[in-house]
C-alpha cells in the first residue's frame, strides 16, 4: 500500500537510465553532496548515491529536466537552504549528541514540512 506515499516525488520510473556523471558537475556534486558512506575514490567512481536519488526522485520530472539539469537544480536548491545556518539557528552544533526529534523539529520550525532524516551506521 502506497496511500502514505501520495503526492511524494518517489520511484515514478524506476527504469530510468543514469549516465556517471563527470567533469564540473562531479566536482561540484562532491563539494555539496557528499557520499559519506563510501571513500571519495569509490563514491566518485560508483556514484550509487547520487543515481539512486536521481532514479528515485528525478525520475519523477523526466519531461521537464534531464539528468544534468536535475542535479543542477539540486545543487540550487541546496545552497538556498542553508542546512547548517538552520541547525544552528535551532541550538543544533557540529558534534553534539541530539535526538531525531530534536533534529526533524529544528528543520520542520525553519521548512514548515516534515523532513525524512535517518541514521545510516558506517564503518567505524
Amino acid at each position: 500500500d502506497n496511500s502514505e506515499q501520495v503526492g511524494l516525488l518517489v520511484d515514478c520510473k524506476t527504469s530510468t537510465n543514469y549516465t556517471n556523471l563527470k567533469d564540473k558537475m562531479l566536482d561540484d556534486l562532491d563539494t555539496h553532496w557528499t557520499q559519506l558512506q563510501l571513500d571519495k575514490e569509490t563514491g566518485l567512481a560508483q556514484q550509487r548515491i547520487w543515481k539512486y536519488q536521481y532514479k528515485r526522485h528525478g525520475s519523477c520530472c523526466l519531461e521537464l529536466y534531464n539528468q544534468r539539469m536535475y542535479f543542477t537544480l539540486a545543487l540550487h536548491l541546496k545552497k538556498k537552504v542553508d542546512l547548517l545556518r538552520t541547525l544552528t539557528g535551532q541550538r543544533i552544533f557540529p558534534g553534539g549528541n541530539y535526538t531525531f526529534a530534536e533534529i526533524i523539529k529544528a528543520v520542520k520550525i525553519v521548512s514548515k514540512s516534515e523532513p525524512n532524516i535517518k541514521c545510516i551506521k558506517g564503518p567505524q
